[in-house]
């Protein structure tokens, strides 16, 4: 994909793309915060220091944070109960951590999509 955001670590930028490019159903959004998505639910993101996001259902979730001794994700003073933090040591393991963002991906797959914003074409009076 493109340049890396401002501030956004380049080299984890690199290895987030190297792992999204693992699943051919899936592709790199956003300019300014990158992410996956599906159905209209996100389902992995790098915040602004370059840290992974996964959101892993509850099971699996829990075993995550035991395994790699990691925390749930914490955006903007809130934490975010279905994402997990990956740990540096593991993002750089793409075929190891593969295994868990398909694991994200069939997760989010499952839900109900999210009801897209339609354009109707007709202009907004002002």
């Amino acid at each position: 994909m493109g340049k890396a955001p401002p501030n956004l670590p380049v080299d984890k930028l690199e290895l987030y793309e190297k792992l999204i490019a693992t699943n051919p159903d899936v592709e790199r959004k956003g300019a300014a915060m990158p992410y996956t998505s599906v159905n209209g639910h996100m389902f992995s993101f790098l915040t602004k220091t370059g840290a992974l996001a996964l959101r892993l259902p509850a099971e699996e979730r829990e075993a995550f944070l035991k395994k790699f001794k990691s925390t749930l994700c914490e955006q903007h003073g809130r934490v975010l109960e279905e994402y997990v933090e990956v740990p540096s040591s593991l993002l750089k393991k793409t075929q190891q951590l593969k295994e868990y963002f398909d694991l994200s991906y069939v997760y989010v797959a499952s839900l109900k999509p999210k009801p897209t914003k339609k354009k109707t074409g007709k202009k907004r009076s002002t």
